[in-house]
């Protein structure tokens, strides 16, 4: 059972308002993604990918992404709306962690408009959004990104796959 949809307040957003299937829109707000010293992502242009009952999940455009700590990882999912993803894998130095990007190198038609873009985990990264810290979603496989501004419930935490 589906828990009781949170009301937002002036300046927020339902997820569960947003639509299925999912929209694409482009965003102006302030995005930042690194992990310790390194940024990767500093831009003020980026796509918001909206579905019901899940947080937005942010794509930016290639160019708009510090590319020195990606590796190509040899990980593919397939989405039902998007087609097949793959992965990035975050290095620097030492340290290395798996799977933090994902791209859609030929999207469904419906999502043309991401090809190429990247998209990362707030689960794995430092990610903010117009200088707000992002709380990831609950789980490994949503990549949404969680601000003041949505509110849920949010699909991704446990019992909350056939939402």
């Amino acid at each position: 059972m589906r828990p009781k949809r949170i009301e937002p307040g002036p300046g927020q957003e339902s997820v569960w308002d947003y639509p299925r299937p999912p929209r694409v829109e482009s965003s102006a707000e302030h995005i930042t993604v690194a992990k310790g010293g390194a940024v990767v992502v500093d831009t003020i242009r980026s796509m918001r990918i909206l579905e019901t009952s899940q947080p937005p999940a942010y794509y930016f455009a290639a160019e708009d992404v510090v590319m020195d700590h990606l590796v190509p990882s040899i990980a593919r999912t397939f989405c039902e709306w998007k087609g097949e993803a793959r992965y990035f894998d975050f290095v620097d130095g030492d340290l290395r962690i798996e799977q933090v990007a994902w791209t859609y190198p030929g999207p469904s038609q419906r999502f043309a408009g991401i090809a190429g873009h990247l998209a990362f985990y707030a689960q794995k990264m430092d990610c903010t959004v117009d200088g707000e810290p992002v709380d990831p979603n609950e789980g490994s496989f949503y990549g949404g990104w969680i601000t003041s501004k949505v509110v849920g419930p949010f699909k991704g935490g446990p019992g909350s796959l056939w939402w």
